[in-house]
């Protein structure tokens, strides 16, 4: 990055490159698997690149570095997302992928930070990915380490009241070095009733104004476009510079985003890929690339 803290227009290419590479492994894992989690990991695929790629403070070959920036994907079923942000910034081969989800493979469904490199955190049930975000930026505050905490939620994800518990006291604490990102793609697997009764639900997330829920917490909340590389890092490294809150970024995606017939429809947050699946995705995925 350039000392001004803006990403080059070249850089911002690149970047781009890898989040359309990174929707790619997620549709070719989940058709090779059988199953899988689809949509949401592609309404966080910019997130996860310019986290990955360039906010967080990390070094693949040393996943383990006390210094190193946490993070934590609380919304753990996007795990194919998170598994090849990691694998094209070099924390495994990206050939593995294509075990994702196996027996006796390191990338199960959800993560398990006990065999595979680069995780910080297990998670899979949701609602839990906070809290223990909360212990690590407490941990560097007491051991006077600067490194920065961050953790994606989603729609879901977020209406669990241990989120709520912990959204309060990471600002009771002050926790400036803690930052939540909110990939708010308006979907999720199971809706609330609507007023027709409740034989039909709207699949809509009841959180309808975010950004006051989490003020009212005592959070600094911003909101972007979350497929806008440059607003995604400048949202992040504003984030890293506070120091009295906790910052959430309110990151407005698109479920299913970079593939025609997914964009938009709840029922691709979890789906089997078939071959024709597959073939158009690879055709417009292959399209948008040559495209940059």
């Amino acid at each position: 990055m350039s000392p001004d803290n803006k990403v080059s227009a070249a850089r911002v290419q690149e970047l781009r490159r890898l989040a359309i590479q990174l929707r790619r492994h997620v549709v070719e894992s989940v058709h090779h698997a059988g199953a899988g989690h689809l949509g949401g990991p592609m309404s966080a695929a910019e997130i996860l690149i310019a986290l990955y790629f360039e906010v967080m403070n990390i070094d693949p070959a040393k996943p383990r570095d006390p210094n190193r920036d946490r993070f934590i994907l609380s919304k753990g079923h996007c795990s194919i997302g998170l598994y090849a942000a990691l694998a094209l910034r070099g924390y495994f081969p990206e050939a593995e992928l294509l075990t994702f989800d196996a027996i006796d493979s390191r990338l199960q469904g959800h993560p398990d930070m006990a065999v595979l490199p680069g995780l910080d955190m297990s998670t899979g049930s949701l609602g839990q990915g906070l809290s223990p975000g909360i212990g690590m930026a407490l941990a560097a505050r007491l051991q006077k380490q600067d490194y920065h905490t961050w953790v994606v939620v989603g729609d879901g994800d977020s209406q669990e009241g241990q989120i709520w518990e912990a959204a309060f006291i990471a600002a009771r604490y002050g926790l400036g070095n803690l930052t939540c990102i909110l990939d708010w793609n308006g979907l999720q697997q199971f809706g609330w009733p609507t007023k027709a009764g409740y034989g039909s639900d709207d699949r809509l997330a009841p959180q309808e104004n975010p950004a006051a829920r989490w003020q009212s917490f005592g959070w600094r909340t911003e909101e972007i476009d979350g497929h806008d590389l440059v607003q995604v890092i400048a949202a992040c490294n504003e984030a890293r510079s506070a120091s009295d809150a906790p910052t959430l970024i309110i990151a407005k995606t698109v479920k299913g985003k970079g593939i025609s017939y997914m964009e938009g429809d709840y029922s691709w947050h979890s789906r089997p890929v078939t071959e024709d699946n597959l073939r158009v995705a690879r055709a417009e995925l292959a399209a948008q690339e040559a495209a940059l």
